[in-house]
């Protein structure tokens, strides 16, 4: 099979325009502090054992096409000894791969960040393929500020997002590109509209020079929403801005947007996903891939017990299930 048959049929199998993605690749540094919340060691068993009790969850499959997975996870296994990928595998969930190495700052950008990890990419997503993966994800950050993001810090992340996004392509692997604006601060929501418009420019301007095909891509972007200290927006106003920051910078051979949550609500997300859908989209799958989102309810039902994997599963098939509603624009809060 070639390369471009093998993105074309990955992308056909993560998007069916009802079926969202789960984002389960915190770092061990992240999944200490939500494992903290609720009191439990993260040890790699206890790591083990709640990723199992995801990706094991049945009829998960039935609102989720893929599974963005920690670099940990593709070698575990559950009780049997089957392979975690190949357990969401076989409900019809693709397995996917974080493949950045985390973010540090920009030299000669006070204040903006870059993220690290390109050295030996190719080399990885060939043994991450080998291990199941079909599809990756790297995210970039933009703290907005005073005087941030920087000209440099737009130019220096939309060079990395592309050339992580150029590198999968010619492995066979789909990329996710996440250029995530980030919500601390004030900012009221014109802002925020600005900030994540130069962003989605210049993040596709250097797609376009890296000759990444539009087509076999994903694009992970945040929802336009106020700073978490200022007033908040309801799902109309976010759909409306949201949606006229798309359609100026974004183009329309892009098959699918799929929503980080970068800090809402469960039913935030959810509600402001359903409103985009309602008001009529665009030429682009509206879906989501959430991390915390999904999983808060979860995770919060789970507490590390073994007896409680059936109430954790519940949670999180209830949180999976609104957003496939919220896709296809039909969420109502009364179902909460």
């Amino acid at each position: 099979m070639s390369q471009i048959n093998r993105l074309q049929e990955t992308v056909a199998a993560l998007l069916d325009g009802h079926r969202g993605i789960l984002a389960a690749d915190e770092s061990n540094g992240t999944i200490a502090k939500r494992f903290a919340s609720i009191g439990v060691e993260p040890t790699e068993e206890n790591r083990r054992n709640y990723r199992t009790a995801l990706l094991s969850c049945k009829g998960l499959g039935e609102c989720i096409s893929g599974v963005i997975l920690f670099e940990e996870t593709l070698g575990q296994k559950d009780a049997s000894g089957q392979f975690l990928p190949e357990v969401a595998a076989a409900q019809g969930i693709l397995p996917g791969i974080k493949v950045d190495k985390g973010k540090g700052p920009l030299p000669g950008a006070d204040g903006d960040m870059i993220t690290y990890g390109l050295d030996g990419l190719a080399e990885r997503l060939r043994s991450y393929q080998e291990q199941g993966a079909r599809f990756a994800k790297w995210r970039e950050v933009y703290p907005i500020g005073h005087h941030n993001p920087t000209r440099l810090g737009l130019t220096a992340n939309a060079e990395v997002l592309a050339r992580y996004a150029a590198v999968c392509q010619a492995e066979g692997v789909v990329p996710i590109v996440e250029p995530e604006v980030l919500m601390d601060g004030g900012h009221d929501i014109e802002r925020s509209a600005a900030v994540n418009e130069r962003v989605w420019h210049s993040v596709f301007h250097a797609l376009h020079q890296h000759g990444v095909i539009l087509e076999l891509m994903l694009l992970k972007p945040s929802m336009v929403i106020p700073g978490s200290e200022a007033e908040a927006a309801g799902p109309e106003q976010v759909a409306e801005y949201t949606l006229r920051s798309l359609r100026r910078t974004v183009p329309a051979a892009v098959p699918s947007i799929n929503f980080l949550s970068g800090g809402q609500g469960p039913e935030e997300a959810t509600a402001n996903l359903n409103a985009m859908n309602q008001q009529g989209g665009g030429p682009w799958q509206l879906g989501f891939s959430y991390g915390r989102a999904l999983q808060e309810s979860a995770l919060s039902a789970w507490q590390g017990r073994a007896e409680n994997v059936v109430a954790a599963q519940e949670a999180l098939l209830k949180r999976s299930r609104m957003n496939h509603l919220a896709m296809l624009g039909k969420y109502r809060e009364t179902l909460e």
